[in-house]
C-alpha cells in the first residue's frame, strides 16, 4: 500500500499545531460529558462492564441502536468495526478480487481509492468543481464495464462537502441494482446537514444489496471510541465481513461499545449541538473569506463538516498551508493531500473543518487574518 498522504501529514502536525482548522470530525465530548447523557441501562452497563472479549459482529444492544438509525435495517444487518477505516479496508478486499473492476468518485478519502486498487482495476469519476461538485451519472455509466462489481461513493463528500440531489441519488441506486453492482456508500458525515430533513436516504435502506458505512468519529465527534459499522441487508455479505474481521481486530473494545451505545441513544442531543457548531462556523468563515475575497473563493458545504475552498494567491496553496502551520500553528490541508491517480484534481484547494468549537475557530481566524 502507498503512504497515506493525509495521515502522514496529520502524524506530523495534528498534535503539534495549536489550531486544527482541518479536523474532519465534530467537537468531541469528554468522558464525563458523555456519561452524563447515559440512560439507566447505559450507566449500569458501564459500571458493570468486564474487560473480556466481545462479539465479532458487535454488542447486540449496540447493533440494535445502530439499526434504529435506519428505516429498513435490522440489528442482524449490522457488523461493527474499529472505526470506518477497518470497514473500508475489509469490505473492499472481501468484495473485490483479481479480474474485477470498481468505480470510485474523486476527490476522496485516500483509502476509498488505494484499497480497491490493491485488489483490482479502478476507474475514477471526478466530481465537477464548476458545478458545485455534483456527481455526473453519465460519467459513472460510461465508466462501467462488464466486470464492474462495485461503485464506491462518499456523501456528504470528504473533502468537498458535496451531496447529490435526491433524484440523482435514487438513479445511482437503481443503476447499481439494474447492473448487479454493489453500491458502497460512505455516509460518515450523515447527520450534520444544516437542515436534517435534507439528508440523503441511506443506501442500505434503498437497496437490499447496498452497503452503508458509518462511524462514531465524524458527525458524533467521538473518534476516540474507534467504533464504526457497515449496514447491509444481504446477510452473505455480512458473513464475509465477519470472517475478514477475524484476521484484523477480531472484536471491538468493550468500553468503546458501551460508550457508543450511550451516544447513539442520545444522538439527537449530540447531533443538534454539532450541527449548531457547523452553522456558526460557516458564518465565521463566510465573513473571513468575504473580507479577503481577493485571496479566497468559498462555498459552504451542502452537508457534513468539511469543505474545500480555493486559494487564489500567487504563492500557491501549498506554500500558504506550510507557512500557516509552521509559523502560526494553524493547520489546514492542502490540495496535494487529495490528489488522485485516477483523475485530475484541483491544485488550488485546501480542506477546512467546520465542526470544532467556534470559540477556537474565531481565535484562529484572527491569527490567520493578522498573518495575511
Amino acid at each position: 500500500m502507498p503512504d497515506f498522504r493525509l495521515e502522514k501529514h496529520f502524524a506530523r502536525w495534528e498534535f503539534a499545531a495549536r489550531y486544527n482548522l482541518a479536523g474532519s470530525d465534530a467537537e468531541s465530548l469528554s468522558l464525563h460529558e458523555l456519561l452524563a447523557l447515559a440512560d439507566s441501562d447505559g450507566r449500569a452497563r458501564w459500571e458493570s462492564l468486564r474487560l473480556s472479549y466481545t462479539e465479532t459482529f458487535g454488542l447486540p444492544a449496540l447493533r440494535e441502536a445502530i439499526a434504529g438509525t435506519y428505516e429498513r435495517v435490522q440489528p442482524e444487518d449490522v457488523v461493527c468495526f474499529a472505526g470506518a477505516e477497518e470497514g473500508i479496508y475489509l469490505a473492499m478486499l472481501a468484495l473485490l478480487g483479481r479480474g474485477d473492476h470498481a468505480v470510485t468518485v474523486t476527490p476522496n478519502y485516500q483509502a476509498a481509492e488505494t484499497v480497491p486498487l490493491a485488489a483490482c482495476e479502478v476507474t475514477g469519476v471526478a466530481l465537477n468543481a464548476d458545478d458545485g461538485w455534483q456527481l455526473d451519472l453519465r460519467a459513472v455509466e460510461r465508466a462501467l464495464r462488464p466486470n464492474t462489481r462495485l461503485i464506491s461513493v462518499n456523501f456528504p463528500n470528504n473533502p468537498t462537502g458535496a451531496m447529490p440531489g435526491d433524484a440523482t441519488w435514487q438513479q445511482l441506486v437503481e443503476l447499481c441494482e439494474e447492473r448487479g453492482i454493489r453500491l458502497f456508500s460512505d455516509e460518515v458525515y450523515r447527520g450534520l446537514e444544516r437542515a436534517p430533513r435534507k439528508a440523503l436516504a441511506q443506501a442500505a435502506d434503498l437497496s437490499g444489496t447496498a452497503l452503508s458505512l458509518n462511524v462514531m468519529s465524524k458527525a458524533y465527534g467521538l473518534p476516540g471510541l474507534r467504533i464504526g459499522w457497515i449496514a447491509c441487508r444481504d446477510r452473505e455479505v455480512l458473513a464475509k465481513l465477519e470472517r475478514a474481521k477475524h484476521y484484523t481486530t477480531i472484536c471491538n473494545a468493550g468500553p468503546s461499545e458501551v460508550l457508543a451505545l450511550i451516544a447513539l441513544r442520545a444522538r439527537e442531543t449530540i447531533l443538534e449541538r454539532n450541527r449548531s457548531y457547523v452553522v456558526e462556523n460557516i458564518e465565521l468563515y463566510r465573513s473571513f473569506f468575504a473580507r479577503n475575497r481577493e485571496l479566497f473563493a468559498f462555498d459552504p458545504p451542502q452537508g457534513g463538516c468539511v469543505c474545500f475552498p480555493a486559494y487564489l494567491g500567487d504563492d500557491g496553496v501549498e506554500a500558504m498551508c506550510e507557512r500557516l502551520v509552521s509559523e502560526h500553528g494553524l493547520l489546514l490541508l492542502p490540495a496535494s493531500l487529495f490528489v488522485s491517480d485516477l483523475t485530475p484534481t484541483p491544485k488550488n484547494r485546501f480542506r477546512i473543518g467546520l465542526g470544532r468549537n467556534p470559540r477556537m475557530v474565531a481565535e484562529a481566524l484572527t491569527i490567520w487574518e493578522n498573518a495575511l
